[in-house]
């Protein structure tokens, strides 16, 4: 029997104040990678002090939101935000993207490399294998909230969505019970978003993570992550469900999802390209009594 997702997406409350799982994956993301960012800063590899990288935290987090809402809106509900320009902050609504998240990150990361004088793609290979661990939270986070579920299916594995049945007019208990019955087997779905959990989280985060406790040319780590997230979402996107007010934009098959992707396959490819004679940012010597870390020795 096929597995009925009905998972409660509010943790708890504060009094009017709701607590939903996907925000504290939020936290738990930033907050994990803000961790492991500080273990590879302090083993040297990225030149800067404890409150500069504090301060690239910030940038990047002030980047993963509004470049993630503001994706959305443009990416996915342009008439929506035409129309109601408002929408663009209610985020209660639910609505990010990770392409614009990307590229919020990318325009923070020019802004703090430029105040600190350090190589924009330095930052930037520092930062890539941490990012998936915000990805893969975010999945889950998707999947307890019941929402960005997969296309019907017969495999075993699939599972039934009630958010996906709404045009029924059934409440979840009588969902249940028509589950029970065996009454909804047909409405089985991918359960998409533990697929990207397991390649944009756990896969992309393994495969980042390793390479890079070598030190690698410049634009490698960046490289190799585009690469990876574009074809891992290019290809979980054959059996997630397009997004209900666009569908699909060409073919019968091609969504949002791969249109953007498109590009990270090719700037991945290019930047590995590119990789193969840029320099490779040697670890600094670890920190002195003052916080300061060294600069870095030359590259080997």
């Amino acid at each position: 029997m096929h597995y009925f997702v009905d998972i409660n997406p509010i943790a708890f409350s504060l009094g009017p104040v709701q607590v939903h799982w996907y925000g504290i994956m939020y936290l738990l993301g930033f907050g994990i990678a803000w961790w492991l960012g500080q273990r590879r800063r302090a083993a040297g590899r990225l030149p800067v002090t404890h409150d500069q990288f504090s301060d690239l935290c910030f940038y990047l987090m002030l980047g993963v939101i509004l470049g993630g809402r503001i994706g959305y809106m443009v990416f996915y509900d342009t008439p929506e935000l035409i129309h109601h320009p408002l929408s663009l902050v209610r985020v209660w609504e639910g609505g990010m993207s990770f392409h614009g998240g990307l590229l919020g990150v990318l325009v923070a990361g020019v802004v703090w490399t430029r105040r600190h004088a350090i190589n924009f793609f330095d930052a930037i290979d520092f930062v890539a294998p941490l990012a998936p661990i915000g990805l893969g939270l975010g999945r889950l986070g998707n999947f307890i909230g019941g929402e960005l579920w997969g296309r019907h299916t017969d495999v075993a594995w699939g599972m039934i969505f009630p958010r996906a049945l709404e045009s029924l007019g059934k409440t979840r208990d009588e969902l249940y019970r028509m589950y029970l019955a065996g009454q909804l087997n047909d409405e089985a779905r991918h359960p998409s978003q533990l697929y990207e959990f397991a390649l944009e989280g756990v896969v992309l985060f393994a495969v980042l993570w390793l390479y890079s406790r070598k030190p690698r040319p410049r634009y490698a780590v960046s490289g190799l992550f585009a690469l990876l997230y574009g074809i891992f979402r290019f290809s979980v996107e054959f059996v997630r469900e397009p997004d209900a007010q666009l569908g699909f934009l060409a073919l019968d098959w091609v969504t949002m999802g791969q249109i953007l992707s498109i590009p990270l396959i090719v700037v991945g490819v290019f930047l590995l390209w590119r990789s193969r004679r840029a320099p490779i940012l040697a670890p600094a010597l670890p920190e002195s009594a003052t916080g300061t870390p060294s600069p870095p020795g030359p590259a080997p």
